[in-house]
């Protein structure tokens, strides 16, 4: 049977009944595949609940999705906190923070079927989420986010306490190459992943996300300097072409201490031009 590398693979807490049925399953075929290549590198959940190691895994950055047609300045300016994405969002969190704030904030028109899909929290009806909170026209295209982000002083992502993957890395990179200042969430994908390039608040935990955005807004050159240094390394992960090559290279690397490159496909053996 030849060797089996998974990329990417997302796998989530769940507890319901049909989890704990479907678990020991997922499992036994996990342990089939010989290696695993993630975008984050905190893997205590993965090892905790699927038996995914450390030893059986390697890291490779990620890379922003969106191309901008003109070069953004990292600033710091912007009308409101924008507050977005589908994956393990914590929009409940979000909420109740900006309730002890005075500044604008900004979320994305909701799709609850898509949020509900992603495994995010937004329970409340949109006549009760606070009042200087407004919703933006959003049709799920990449110009639609692009104006999102071109109009944000800076980008907040609450994420899920059960989060177990880099959810929100994707949105993290996209905002730092548009030069926004990130404030993210403890866990894997970010506290692992990002330093100075982002600032971090403990998830689900509003009082503490609060002091984060106050901080943010107000001090200029804390902005400024972490808007700099996301872009900065945004921009360095390059696009595609380039994820691919350290996708590839990480696999020859995996495979190369066991004196084996030439079991590797050979699509997988040629290099990204």
């Amino acid at each position: 049977m030849p060797d089996l590398v998974s990329v990417d693979l997302v796998l989530r807490k769940s507890y319901n009944l049909r989890s704990a049925i479907t678990l020991r399953v997922k499992r036994l075929l996990l342990r089939r595949f010989n290696h695993h290549i993630h975008y984050f590198r905190n893997l205590e959940a993965y090892t905790q609940v699927y038996g995914i190691t450390p030893e059986k895994s390697s890291f490779v950055p990620f890379k922003a999705n969106l191309k901008f047609d003109d070069e953004l300045p990292a600033d710091g300016n912007g009308k409101y906190v924008l507050c977005f994405g589908q994956s393990m969002r914590d929009f409940d969190t979000f909420f109740d923070a900006m309730e002890k704030l005075e500044y604008p904030a900004a979320i994305p028109e909701p799709d609850f079927a898509s949020l509900r899909k992603n495994g995010s929290k937004f329970t409340r009806p949109l006549n009760k989420i606070p009042p200087n909170v407004q919703l933006l026209p959003d049709d799920k295209g990449a110009e639609a986010q692009k104006r999102m982000l071109r109009d944000a002083r800076m980008v907040v992502l609450p994420i899920l306490k059960t989060n177990m993957v880099a959810s929100g890395i994707g949105t993290s990179l996209n905002s730092m190459l548009a030069g926004k200042c990130v404030i993210g969430t403890e866990g894997p994908g970010m506290s692992d992943v990002f330093r100075t390039e982002m600032l971090l608040a403990p998830p689900e935990d509003p009082e503490a996300l609060a002091r984060m955005i106050r901080q943010s807004w107000e001090d200029g050159t804390l902005r400024q300097r972490t808007a700099e240094a996301g872009q900065r390394f945004a921009k360095s992960l390059g696009g595609e072409p380039e994820l691919y090559q350290r996708i590839i290279d990480a696999v020859l690397a995996w495979s190369r201490p066991r004196g084996s490159p030439e079991k590797l496909p050979r699509k997988l053996q040629k290099r990204v031009e």
